[in-house]
C-alpha cells in the first residue's frame, strides 16, 4: 500500500499534462505555419505584359534574367536608344571616379604625400590629417579653391 501511495503522488496531475500537451500541439502548429509561409514565398508570381518599350533594352550588356532590364525608375521608358547610351556612359564615368577617390582615400591612409607645402606659409601636405579633418587644417584659400 505504501508503494501504491507513492507512485501516485510522484504522477503528474492531469491539468498539468493537460496543459503540456496543447503548449507542444501550439508549438507543432506555428512550426507548421512558419513553414507554410516560407513555402508560399517560393511560389510563382503572376507576371504583367511589359511593354514593348522596355523589351527594347533586353539584349544589352548587364540585362540578366530573371529581372532582364531593370528600370525601376522609367528613365527610358519611352525606349530611346541615344538616351540609354549617354545615361549608360554617365553612369560608367561616375562609377571611374568614385574608384579613383577610394584608391586616393587609401593612398592617403597609408601614409603617402605629395611632396612640398600646401600653401606659401609653408604647410606641408603631411601636416594636413586624413578625412574631414583635413578641411580644419586646409587654408581658406585652398578651400575656397575646393569650391
Amino acid at each position: 500500500k505504501a508503494f501504491d501511495l507513492d507512485l501516485k503522488a510522484s504522477s503528474p496531475p492531469r491539468f498539468a499534462l493537460t496543459i503540456f500537451l496543447r503548449s507542444i500541439l501550439k508549438m507543432k502548429s506555428a512550426i507548421f505555419a512558419s513553414l507554410l509561409a516560407a513555402a508560399s514565398a517560393f511560389a510563382p508570381a503572376s507576371q504583367k505584359a511589359s511593354s514593348t518599350a522596355l523589351k527594347a533594352f533586353d539584349d544589352e550588356l548587364g540585362a540578366q534574367p530573371p529581372l532582364g532590364f531593370f528600370d525601376p525608375l522609367g528613365l527610358v521608358a519611352d525606349g530611346d536608344q541615344e538616351k540609354f547610351d549617354r545615361l549608360r556612359y554617365v553612369e560608367l564615368k561616375h562609377g571611374r571616379i568614385c574608384m579613383l577617390g577610394v584608391v586616393g582615400y587609401l593612398v592617403q591612409e597609408s601614409g603617402t604625400r605629395l611632396p612640398g607645402t600646401i600653401d606659401l606659409a609653408g604647410t606641408k601636405f603631411t601636416d594636413i590629417p586624413n578625412g574631414f579633418a583635413a578641411f580644419k587644417a586646409i587654408p581658406a584659400g585652398g578651400l575656397v579653391q575646393l569650391l
